[in-house]
């Protein structure tokens, strides 16, 4: 497993390509193949980031066979956290 700090970066790499991606709308979801690809995370490091933020109530995931998520998608109380440092900016 990665040092804290890494895996603290993988997590909000995650909840900000999925805010970005969305705009914001929890009824849209990207693809765990395009996040890994994009974010360039390795693939256990995004199945655990994911896990985690699931864990949360931030983001919902969709497993398929594998490691890599389906599917991932904002929460409310996801888009919520990323409007406030958005905000505060």
């Amino acid at each position: 497993m990665e040092p804290l700090r890494e895996r603290q970066v993988y997590r909000d790499r995650v909840l900000t390509a999925l805010y970005e991606a969305t705009e914001g709308n929890r009824l849209l979801g990207v693809p765990g193949r395009t996040l890994r690809n994009d974010l360039r995370i390795p693939e256990e490091d995004l199945a655990a980031a994911c896990t985690y933020l699931a864990g949360e109530g931030l983001i919902t995931v969709d497993w398929e066979p594998g490691v890599t998520p389906a599917m991932a998608s904002l929460t409310h109380q996801g888009i919520r956290r990323m409007e406030a440092e958005e905000e505060r900016g």
